[in-house]
């Protein structure tokens, strides 16, 4: 393969709970925010370009705020995910404001990536091992198809106390990824029960499952695979003000249709995320002790 995988950062979010733009707020000790932690892992990981998916009306922000740290470090692309960016033939309902998913989102870079890469969320801190791992894994992937890869997290380490989350519950079966099932309003009780929902129905999980937090690694075929999934969805969408499609439901149709396999590696570091505002003084304290322990510079980008 002639070229390193490339980093896909998914940031055109809203940030509805959090109540702002989380992709630019500073967590680091220096005014770092969370993304760009991320993308130094992926620099010292040996990933060799970052795409970044944004809307039109945080552009002029986030490039500000981040384009700066990355200039003259890595080559950087910007991509937008709109409300209208949709396939040939179909338009956008009346009302609607919500993005449309991840996994639409990913679709909006497919006219920027022609090398495997690496998909992950603009709000997510998920440590150096996941990043050394994928990279690995989509150099040994190269140029073919249908075999895609996952970095796992484990429940118990991705839970917020501030609220209940989201999260792609997975099962694995000798290593690959047999089904991922996205799962709503998990949060442990005080007994120490770990209750949510999937698909409106009481699900007890047991806090040690391997769920998906977007940490995706793909050859560019999925992109032909999106756009079909996308249609599918139009087709048959019923919750036309929020209905998103999703970067784990496509991953679980393709295993399912017998058209992909998805390879399971874990990472046993802590994730951190800010999905509540609340959320954010665990991450500075996380993230600063982080630094404390060498595992990151007082200041990612001094010269």
């Amino acid at each position: 393969m002639s070229q390193q995988p490339t980093l896909l950062v998914l940031a055109a979010g809203i940030g509805s709970r959090y109540g702002g733009l989380k992709q630019i707020d500073p967590i680091g000790p220096s005014g770092e925010v969370v993304l760009d932690y991320s993308v130094y892992d992926a620099m010292q990981a040996g990933f060799g370009k970052v795409v970044f998916i944004i809307r039109k009306d945080i552009e002029k922000d986030f490039k500000e705020t981040l384009g700066p740290h990355f200039k003259g470090r890595i080559p950087v692309e910007y991509v937008f995910q709109e409300l209208d960016k949709l396939p040939e033939g179909y338009d956008v309902p009346e009302g609607r404001t919500k993005p449309w998913g991840t996994s639409h989102a990913m679709l909006m870079a497919a006219d920027a990536i022609e090398e495997p890469f690496c998909v992950i969320n603009a709000d997510d801190f998920y440590g150096r091992e996941a990043f050394d791992l994928m990279h690995q894994k989509l150099v040994e992937l190269g140029s073919g198809s249908g075999h895609y890869t996952m970095v796992a997290f484990n429940l118990a380490k991705t839970l917020s106390e501030n609220g209940g989350v989201s999260r792609g519950v997975c099962r694995v079966e000798d290593g690959y990824l047999a089904e991922v099932l996205e799962c709503h309003g998990i949060e442990r009780q005080a007994d120490g029960t770990v209750p949510a929902t999937h698909e409106g129905e009481a699900k007890m999980l047991q806090g040690n499952e391997p769920v998906s937090m977007n940490f995706w690694g793909f050859t560019p075929d999925v992109f032909g695979h999106a756009n079909d999934q996308m249609v599918a969805f139009l087709d048959a969408l019923e919750d036309k003000q929020k209905g998103e499609c999703l970067v784990p439901v496509l991953v679980d149709d393709l295993i399912k249709a017998g058209k992909a396999k998805c390879e399971v590696m874990s990472s046993d570091d802590k994730w951190y995320g800010v999905t509540y505002p609340d959320d954010k003084a665990s991450v500075q304290a996380g993230i600063r002790g982080l630094v404390e322990a060498g595992l990151y510079p007082e200041n990612l980008w001094a010269d």
